[in-house]
């Protein structure tokens, strides 16, 4: 099974992407652009993982606690590494730092069952489209800045999830497979 933990995002704003994406692809059809409905905060991959793991998974996860939910806003675009030899479209989300602290207290909960730890800092983001190496992507670039200050609006959430992707030729499909509701109960 192949494995994340992720948070989703509210159907306006997945409204919102898919309208950008469409325009993205009328600009520069080469990328692999997304399908909006899979569009999505990753927490921590976990990749190819042996079914008999969900329930530990589910388990350490479930423990994670913050004491408010998290707040989001979504707006512009950039590109990862950068713009001069870019690889990932990406879409900008500022959050409350609680969704940071979630997403270590995460990759610690799973390091603690055997899941390597994250080497990376985590940068919030949902991914718009991927770029084969190689071709240039000029337009798209330019047109980005034009998105750049686009506002795709707020969100608060209060729960995660963990995902199973299914990786086809039309691109990744996701099933929930748990949630995850993190607000400390309060008395």
């Amino acid at each position: 099974m192949r494995l994340f933990v992720a948070f989703d995002i509210p159907e306006e704003i997945r409204q919102g992407y898919a309208s950008l994406i469409h325009e993205g692809k009328k600009i520069d059809s080469r990328a692999r652009w997304v399908h909006a409905e899979a569009v999505h905060i990753t927490l921590k991959f976990l990749g190819e993982t042996p079914a008999d793991r969900v329930e530990a998974i589910a388990a350490a996860l479930g423990k994670l606690k913050s004491s408010r939910p998290v707040e989001l806003k979504f707006r512009g675009v950039g590109f990862f590494p950068n713009e001069r030899r870019p690889r990932v479209m990406w879409a900008g989300i500022e959050a409350s730092p609680n969704l940071s602290e979630i997403a270590q207290a995460a990759d610690e909960s799973l390091a603690a069952i055997g899941f390597e730890r994250e080497t990376r800092p985590f940068v919030p983001h949902l991914t718009l489209a991927r770029f084969p190496i190689g071709g240039s992507w000029d337009r798209l670039i330019q047109a980005a800045a034009g998105f750049s200050a686009r506002e795709f609006g707020p969100a608060v959430e209060s729960e995660f999830y963990l995902f199973q992707s299914f990786l086809k030729p039309s691109g990744a499909e996701y099933k929930k497979l748990a949630t995850f509701p993190f607000l400390k109960e309060t008395t």
